[in-house]
Parts: structure tokens; sequence; C-alpha cells
């Protein structure tokens, strides 16, 4: 890289950038089930949607205790 960031910290800012897009789109497709009546579809993606919400607090909490 050409600039003073660590591979490692780069690649944990864009694994929290990627979570956090994850979960968004996954509230939207909940939404989307949810006006079609599809309960099942809906509950898998509010499921996909926390696990992207977890998954990112965890990323930024190691990301700020390595900066």
């Amino acid at each position: 890289m050409a600039n003073s960031v660590k591979d490692k910290n780069y690649n944990m800012i864009s694994s929290i950038y990627h979570l956090a897009q994850g979960s968004e789109n996954c509230k939207q497709y909940a939404s989307d089930a949810q006006r079609d009546n599809d309960d099942e579809a809906a509950k898998f993606f509010e499921e996909l949607q926390r696990f992207y919400s977890e998954h990112g607090d965890k990323a930024a909490r190691i990301l700020k205790e390595r900066l």
C-alpha cells in the first residue's frame, strides 16, 4: 500500500463497511418481505441483519483497540 495504513487495519475498516452495508440491505429486504406478507423471509433477513450488525460492532471494537 502506498499510504501508512497497515493492511490489517485497512482490511478491518473494509470489513466494517461491508458489514454495515449488508446490515442496511437486510433491513430493506426484511421490510420488502413483510410488505409481501412473507414472514419466513422477513425473519431470515432480520436474523441476518442482526448477524451483520453484531459482527460489525465486534470489528469496530477490535479496530478501536488497535489504533
